[in-house]
């Protein structure tokens, strides 16, 4: 469920919980109403929650190299790890 449909559940389930006066037989608008508004805000949330890992809004970044297009990933975090394996300066010992 998305954002677009857990708002429009948002506002028919507030339509049925506020704005509907009339009675209907066997069935409880006001109860519909609000059980619309819950699973409306609860599908906000979570889509909410999950914005990052559906998609979202992300910049694609291209680069152009010598023999054609290549699409470049996206930046992540790295560790560069340099060892110091140049023996001391100075005379070797005895």
């Amino acid at each position: 469920m998305g954002v677009a449909v857990s708002i429009v559940l948002i506002a028919a389930g507030a339509i049925l919980t506020w704005g509907v006066t009339t009675e209907a037989e066997g069935l409880d608008i006001n109860a519909i109403g609000v059980i619309l508004m819950v699973v409306g805000i609860l599908g906000l949330v979570i889509s909410m929650i999950f914005w990052s890992s559906w998609g979202g809004f992300h910049r694609r970044t291209a680069t152009y190299v010598d023999d054609g297009y290549a699409p470049v990933a996206p930046r992540r975090r790295s560790r560069t790890v340099v060892e110091d394996d140049v023996p001391p300066a100075g005379p070797p010992p005895p």
